[in-house]
């Protein structure tokens, strides 16, 4: 990829990704989502998809041979190798498809949104990584609200995922989410007037 300075922006399931990442987009800051590609990559007549029938089988499609993801992630965050699985399909095609969205981007910077950035070799992609954070037990009322999954399964998905110290290991930057978004806007005015900066050195 040209050189261009890139943001992977990352955090824990629910820490508030989206909320962080349309603040930026606020400021024209062009976004690269990757659960936006990753859902692209499976819609009907995507490779992905037969890869995956041939991966899960029938089961994990509905009634309408649409891919059933409520079920898949179910089985996903359950076993890791399946995950491992379903990563193995997915993640090179999102990588690929992250370059090429970035070519043609432009921008200042660029956010890349990676919820998995730290078990990921995207981290290659990335010049800084920025992570939202917040308390557990805010991520995890959230998710209850947002996904209406079940507790024991909510917390299945936040244990399948690296922890809080994982993250913030392989941050430049963070941001700090809980209930207070005026906070959490001003931390994201902050640091784009930073990311400017840093962009402006770099060309």
């Amino acid at each position: 990829m040209n050189k261009l300075l890139r943001i992977g922006l990352t955090g824990g399931i629910a820490s508030g990704k989206s909320t962080v990442a349309g603040f930026f987009a606020e400021h024209n800051v062009p976004l690269i989502d990757t659960d936006i590609i990753a859902r692209k990559l499976v819609e009907p007549n995507k490779l992905a998809l037969d890869e995956i029938r041939s991966t899960f089988g029938n089961k994990v499609f509905d009634s309408q041979d649409r891919l059933d993801r409520r079920f898949l992630r179910k089985l996903v965050f359950s076993d890791v190798s399946m995950r491992r699985d379903l990563e193995s399909i997915l993640h090179p095609k999102i990588r690929a498809e992250i370059a090429t969205q970035s070519e043609s981007a432009g921008g200042p910077y660029q956010i890349i949104v990676v919820p998995l950035l730290v078990e990921s070799p995207m981290q290659k992609l990335m010049d800084r990584i920025l992570v939202v954070d917040c308390d557990e037990d805010i991520q995890l009322k959230r998710l209850l609200i947002r996904d209406s999954e079940e507790e024991n399964q909510a917390h299945r998905i936040m244990a399948a995922q690296s922890s809080q110290k994982e993250q913030l290991a392989i941050a430049d930057d963070i941001i700090y989410n809980n209930d207070d978004l005026t906070s959490t806007r001003k931390q994201v005015d902050d640091l784009h007037s930073e990311y400017l900066s840093l962009a402006s050195r770099a060309t």
